[in-house]
């Protein structure tokens, strides 16, 4: 018998929203694991707030929003809120029940000088790095490291003349033409007006030039996970100061090795290293390298370039999946958060693979 399609409104529901989520979902575990790290850091946001006055939103609520944003590719903070309030299962993983009202999206914006900056960024990476740790799963002698260019927030046809002599568009409207045939354009005479903090870079001969910045990953060899992050202004030697900083900030075993590409394969880059007692394992460029045959010799040395291109799937998972292709915001500042952040995320996704709490984000 045909059943007749009649839609009738419950007037009590009998399920709540932990029943409504399989036992044996993926998200289950990384929740548990989510909040164990959230607890480590009560004291860190804790020191946030004010002991008197209104409530805020729950900071936790907010940063484990901020992840399933990039786990589940959200491209906006707008839609975020549209499907925590739609969607149960992101509903179930933020922490709010089941007729628990959703804040607007403003207060993301409200909450990114206090809450969601680099330092509170910073501070969850490093506690998802502890937990790694205490698995036991980092390598403390092997690394690798590279860069990779994040497309800025501005437009090209706001990237003008410093001293103001740049002409008006050729026509009006919401988004005028710009005629820039025959105009030479350089980060020493021209700047964005609409990210100050933007560069005109490209990273080779054959690519065009585009406002960006840098992110920058020391992974370390053993499972590939991210053991330390930068994002910094677009130059040609960007990717080089940024990976002396995170080398003496994170690599404490002398005699550690560090692959890289040929853009490393320069002396003084090569010489820093060596001074910090690390061995540097640079692909050789084809004339001049820096590199000799005191490191080439090793047997380590060819594993580490073969393994260094691992780094490529960091890159390659937090631009398609993360959303670090083109940044969300404006101002060196913000693109370090949410670089960290989003890195913090891949670790917690690798490591869900290497312990078996595996999930999609399809």
């Amino acid at each position: 018998m045909r059943g007749a399609d009649i839609t009738q409104h419950e007037l009590f529901s009998y399920r709540t929203l932990e029943d409504r989520i399989p036992p044996d979902h993926p998200l289950r575990k990384l929740r548990a694991v989510v909040d164990i790290l959230l607890k480590t850091m009560d004291a860190d946001l804790g020191a946030l707030y004010a002991k008197t006055g209104r409530q805020s939103i729950p900071p936790e609520r907010l940063l484990r929003a901020s992840l399933i944003q990039v786990l589940f590719s959200i491209r906006s903070e707008r839609q975020l809120v549209q499907q925590i309030d739609y969607n149960l299962l992101y509903r179930w993983f933020v922490g709010l029940t089941l007729d628990g009202a959703v804040w607007d999206h403003s207060t993301f914006s409200a909450n990114r000088e206090r809450l969601l900056n680099e330092r509170i960024s910073r501070c969850f990476f490093e506690r998802v790095l502890a937990l790694a740790e205490w698995q036991q799963v980092l390598s403390d002698e092997h690394f690798s490291v590279d860069g990779t260019l994040i497309e800025a927030w501005a437009s090209m046809k706001r990237f003008e003349k410093k001293d103001g002599t740049s002409p008006p568009p050729s026509d009006g409207g919401r988004n005028p033409t710009v005629d820039f045939k025959g105009e030479t354009r350089s980060n020493d005479t021209h700047a964005s007006t609409t990210d100050p903090d933007a560069r005109l870079y490209k990273k080779s001969p054959g690519d065009k030039s585009r406002l960006c910045f840098m992110g920058h990953a020391l992974m370390e060899n053993r499972h590939g996970l991210v053991v330390d992050a930068e994002a910094t202004l677009a130059s040609g030697t960007a990717e080089r100061e940024a990976a002396k900083v995170m080398i003496a900030r994170t690599v404490r075993k002398p005699g550690a090795t560090v692959g890289a590409d040929k853009g490393y394969d320069v002396a003084e880059f090569v010489a820093a290293l060596r001074l910090l007692r690390v061995t540097p394992h640079v692909a050789q460029k084809a004339k001049g390298s820096a590199i000799d045959g005191r490191t080439t010799r090793h047997d380590g040395y060819r594993t580490s370039l073969k393994i260094r291109k691992s780094v490529e799937e960091v890159f390659g998972w937090s631009k398609t999946i993360g959303g670090l292709s083109k940044t969300r915001f404006r101002g060196l500042p913000k693109v370090k958060a949410q670089t960290l952040f989003t890195f913090a995320a891949y670790n917690l996704t690798r490591m869900g693979s290497l312990f078996g709490w595996r999930w999609s984000t399809a």
